[in-house]
This record gives structure tokens, C-alpha cells and sequence, in this order.
């Protein structure tokens, strides 16, 4: 995106410290809206403390339907961080001037891989390196000899699936805004602006989401493959 005007590029025009800039941005404004939302905590939440409150409950929701209540609590934080880090991340590319971080491999690559030695190390942890392992093997053992490859190649392939994902869709928006500002930079990006900030909490709700689900799958299944 060279062609488009950032205010970082006036500093400097190197596509690593574009790339670095706003990902520092982003968990910039990540942090204080955190600290506005904590600065004057109420009993009847208001203003950011509501929208924060309202945001972390939804989160949370959503890992009890996947894991229950009580894993979904636990892994809240780490969650909830990331979607939020993730929609800043997304949505500033969005607002000219600026480009999405998300819409560089490495950052994703970056948060997949984190996730990835997460959610393996919660399940040695909790179950033990075999007893973990042990449900790769599937539930019939004279399969195990075919279920174990397939399931730790299925497991590498989640890197790929998290990161490129986002990437790949961030990337889609923020070519697709180029052109936009390109043919009529007035009045045509108006229009998909809204459709633009939906993807962008799409792809934070789905990166949640996937995030929850292989915490879930270490945690929860291991766990009843223990029972």
C-alpha cells in the first residue's frame, strides 16, 4: 500500500516501521481503553466501563458454550485480549490515514503461533504430556496408528488456518479500500465502510472464537479422555 498516504509514512516510508507503528498503535489504544474503562469503576457501569463490561460478558458467553463456564473464566483474559487487540488491529485501517497491522503475516503468524503453544501447553499441563497426547490417538485403538499423524498434522495446520485467515481477509478489505479511494476518494468509501468495520469485528469474533474452541479441545477433551 505505498500509494497510500499514512501519517507514519511521513516519518519514515520503510514498510517495517509502517508495520511496526501501528502494531504498537493498536495495543496502544488497546491499553487505554482498558484504562478508561477501569479509571472510575460504578456499581451502574456507563460510558467505556459499560461497553467494556458488555464486551467482556459476550466473550465470555461465548467460551461457555464452547468449554463451560468455569474454563471459559479462566481463559477470559487471554481472550478478551486478543479480540480486542485484533479489532483495533483490523478496524484502523479503516480510518485513512492509517493501515491495518493485521494485514501483515507476521503479525498474525505472530498471534497464531502464541495461541498454538498456548493451548498445548495448558493441556500437557493440566493432563500430562501423555495422558495429553494419548487423545491424538483417537477413541479405537488398533486406529491409533493412523489417527495420531493425522491429528498432530491437523494441529500444525491450525497456525496456518489462524493466521492466513486473518491475514488473507484483512488484506482483502484493505486492497479493496485502496481501490475505492482510488476511483472516488469523497463520497464512494462511505459505503463500504460499515460493510469494512463488520468484517474486521467478524474476523476478531472468529479468531475468539477458533481461540476458545482449541483451548477447549486440550483442556475439556483431554480431560474426558482421562474419565
Amino acid at each position: 500500500m505505498g500509494e497510500i498516504f499514512t501519517f507514519f509514512g511521513l516519518i519514515s516510508e520503510n514498510h517495517s516501521f509502517l508495520f511496526l507503528s501501528h502494531m504498537i498503535l493498536s495495543a496502544v489504544i488497546a491499553l487505554l481503553l482498558a484504562k478508561m474503562a477501569m479509571k472510575n469503576l460504578q456499581l451502574v457501569p456507563k460510558g467505556t466501563q459499560n461497553v467494556m463490561e458488555a464486551y467482556l460478558q459476550g466473550v465470555l458467553q461465548m467460551g461457555t458454550d464452547v468449554m463451560g463456564r468455569a474454563h471459559a473464566r479462566k481463559y477470559l483474559p487471554l481472550v478478551a485480549t486478543i479480540g480486542l487487540f485484533v479489532f483495533i488491529a483490523n478496524v484502523i485501517g479503516i480510518i485513512p490515514g492509517f493501515e491495518a497491522p493485521s494485514a501483515n503475516l507476521n503479525m498474525t503468524l505472530a498471534l497464531a503461533l502464541a495461541v498454538f503453544v498456548y493451548y498445548n501447553f495448558e493441556g500437557i499441563r493440566l493432563h500430562g504430556v501423555i495422558n495429553y497426547f494419548k487423545h491424538f490417538m483417537g477413541p479405537v485403538w488398533w486406529l491409533a496408528w493412523l489417527m495420531f499423524p493425522v491429528e498432530i498434522v491437523s494441529h500444525i495446520s491450525r497456525i496456518i488456518s489462524l493466521s492466513f485467515r486473518l491475514f488473507g481477509n484483512i488484506k482483502g478489505d484493505d486492497m479493496f479500500l485502496a481501490v475505492i479511494l482510488m476511483l472516488a476518494p469523497w463520497v464512494l468509501p462511505l459505503i463500504p465502510f460499515a460493510l469494512l468495520t463488520f468484517g474486521a469485528f467478524l474476523q476478531a469474533f472468529i479468531f475468539m472464537m477458533l481461540t476458545y474452541v482449541y483451548l477447549g479441545g486440550a483442556v475439556v477433551t483431554a480431560d474426558a479422555a482421562n474419565h
